[in-house]
């Protein structure tokens, strides 16, 4: 009934082209609106002022002869200052938006390796938005951002690309473990050193304090019972040293056999044997 009074509704977020025989007259804003047919009024079609995406697959080469697949995903919107423009001027608005993408991608694109490709991706999305948005202003259309969401290699290549990445990971893991043993080894032979040096220490102080109770011994000993050497008081310390070594092999299930002249008199022979080496000690060094 409306249609037949003249009477149109045009929606929220778009604008209606109006004619009058078949040339263009006004352009009608969201709202009611009058076109009376009857006096050569009629409406031409609608145009929508909704921000639209377009995405756009690209194929091209780089520098370093690879192809790749660019994604670009468009966002443009008409203005409703120009929607005469819009509406007249272009047939086709996604297929003229896609023929500047390509012609964009495919000038910037070859001019850079893929590695480069990857790390440049925003300057060739702002390159496409500063060349689509310098053509299609003559249209009626706004871009409202341009976005490089994916850049896909050949199959071939991006399993070439995983491979290189896992060998180099690879091979910093094999440097890093290597440098980890490096580490443990030579801090184990700094403990070594240390333990050894201690128990160096260690033994020293017990030879000290071995001397040093023998020492005390003979004085104690030969002011104790007059007529008595230093002599007889070593032997006594021998004989029982002897004993008692002898006692503590017999005792362990785990000790080595050892066979030395077992008789008490082999003790004097011993402590013979050590005065004689001591003696040609001092006489070699002098």
């Amino acid at each position: 009934m409306g249609q037949v009074l003249g009477c149109i509704q045009v929606d929220q977020s778009s604008v209606a082209i109006k004619e009058n025989f078949g040339k263009f007259d006004d352009v009608l804003e969201p709202g009611c609106h009058c076109v009376p047919w009857c006096v050569g009024s009629q409406l031409a079609g609608y145009l929508s002022l909704r921000v639209q995406q377009l995405d756009i697959k690209c194929e091209t080469k780089t520098k370093d002869n690879v192809f790749v697949t660019v994604v670009a995903s468009i966002q443009y919107r008409g203005l409703s200052e120009k929607a005469s423009d819009a509406f007249y001027r272009l047939s086709n608005t996604k297929e003229q938006i896609q023929a500047y993408v390509f012609d964009v991608v495919r000038a910037s694109v070859p001019k850079l390796s893929l590695d480069k490709v990857f790390e440049q991706k925003n300057e060739i999305a702002k390159a496409v938005e500063e060349e689509l948005e310098k053509a299609m202003s003559h249209y009626g259309y706004e871009i409202v951002q341009t976005l490089i969401v994916d850049i896909e290699p050949d199959a071939q290549v991006k399993r070439a690309m995983n491979e290189i990445n896992a060998a180099s990971r690879l091979r910093e893991a094999t440097s890093e473990k290597a440098e980890a043993e490096k580490i443990l080894q030579i801090k184990k032979a700094e403990g070594e050193a240390e333990a050894k040096y201690l128990a160096g220490l260690g033994i020293a102080r017990q030879r000290q304090a071995i001397v040093d109770g023998l020492r005390d011994s003979v004085l104690g000993f030969a002011s104790n019972v007059p007529g008595t050497s230093s002599k007889d008081v070593m032997d006594m310390i021998l004989v029982t040293q002897y004993f008692d070594t002898m006692k503590e092999i017999g005792a362990s299930s785990k000790s080595s056999s050892v066979f030395i002249p077992h008789g008490p008199g082999a003790v004097r022979d011993i402590a013979s044997q050590i005065r004689d080496g001591l003696l040609q000690g001092r006489t070699t060094q002098l």
